[in-house]
């Protein structure tokens, strides 16, 4: 978002062409073909990927209503993918360390944003499953997923959040709601280019070579990074609301002061909050969450912070970042 080519080129033609067409459909086409493009500008070899994601979750997404198993298995299909290209070098690494293997790497390359549109679309067949109306319009559903401006790392919306918005592509956007997506655009570009990447010259060098550190300069480091951690990932969900606003879309807030959180408990309330609830409500209530007495409560929360920590990242530390958290 940061980008000239994004800022001066990318975003400005992009509200041209969609304040050219005043119809609802040609409003959702243009959304379309613009965040396949945006996707593609990374690597075009992945669009297939993403697009037959999108085509066979839709397709299930009209049989789930009517079959568990309809369900189970397009949550398998997800997941699977997930895993394949997330996780498979981890658990190869893992094999080895513990038997003395020396089984090769597969070396995938991490699809942009699979994580999120993993997540995005295990949630939209769920809420079918529960009896929400499937999407009738693929176009409709497709923009869902693929919606630039939060595509890449959220924040992570529902379904029934923004279909109703896509309904209306084509009203007038109000100056009000617009003029606000340029305030959180620049608020978050200043976050990001004034605040984080400066930071960013205190916490590279610092995390490169910790041994060389002294115990003051260790501190700065590790205060530093949570910093730079906090103003990078906010100021992207603060530009990709800001964006959306642009467009018409009001997208759900993704950060609300975490560091002011008196306890980890409120801190997961306040920091990534569309994680947080897609986490309660898809993996901790669904384990049993605080209904059926303190043993399960816990076992559920240690599930899912643990489960929430790989998701982050493959690798042990993010198993004992997310085991620490639920702690």
């Amino acid at each position: 978002f940061n980008s000239p080519v994004f800022l001066f080129a990318f975003l400005p033609l992009s509200i041209w062409l969609f304040w050219r067409a005043t119809e609802v459909r040609s409003r959702i086409q243009i959304l379309v073909v613009l965040s396949l493009f945006f996707y593609g500008w990374w690597n075009p070899a992945y669009l297939p990927l993403i697009v037959f994601s999108i085509a066979l979750n839709y397709w299930i997404g009209h049989r789930v209503a009517t079959s568990r198993t309809w369900m189970i298995a397009g949550i398998a299909f997800n997941l699977g993918l997930l895993a394949v290209f997330k996780y498979t070098d981890f658990a190869i690494g893992s094999f080895n360390a513990l038997t003395g293997s020396s089984l090769p790497m597969m070396q995938l390359a991490l699809p942009l944003a699979i994580s999120f549109f993993t997540f995005q679309q295990i949630a939209y067949l769920v809420e079918c499953r529960r009896g929400q109306a499937p999407e009738r319009d693929p176009l409709s559903y497709a923009l869902f997923v693929l919606f630039f401006p939060q595509l890449v790392a959220g924040p992570i919306v529902q379904h029934r959040e923004v279909s109703p918005q896509f309904r209306v592509l084509g009203v007038p956007i109000r100056s009000d709601l617009f003029a606000q997506g340029i305030f959180l655009l620049v608020l978050g570009l200043f976050k990001k280019v004034v605040i984080a990447d400066q930071l960013a010259g205190l916490v590279d060098p610092a995390f490169a070579s910790p041994n060389d550190l002294h115990f003051y300069d260790a501190w700065v480091a590790a205060l530093a990074y949570s910093l730079q951690l906090y103003f990078d990932f906010s100021a992207y969900s603060e530009m990709a609301m800001g964006i959306a606003m642009m467009f018409g879309i009001v997208l759900p807030l993704n950060f609300n002061a975490p560091y002011k959180a008196g306890n980890i408990a409120e801190f997961w309330r306040r920091w990534h909050i569309t994680l947080g609830r897609f986490l309660r409500d898809y993996l901790y209530v669904p384990l049993g969450g605080n209904r059926n007495g303190y043993a399960r409560l816990f076992v559920a929360l240690m599930i899912t912070m643990v489960l929430g920590g790989l998701w982050h990242g493959a690798a042990w530390t993010f198993v004992a970042w997310g085991a620490m958290h639920g702690v």
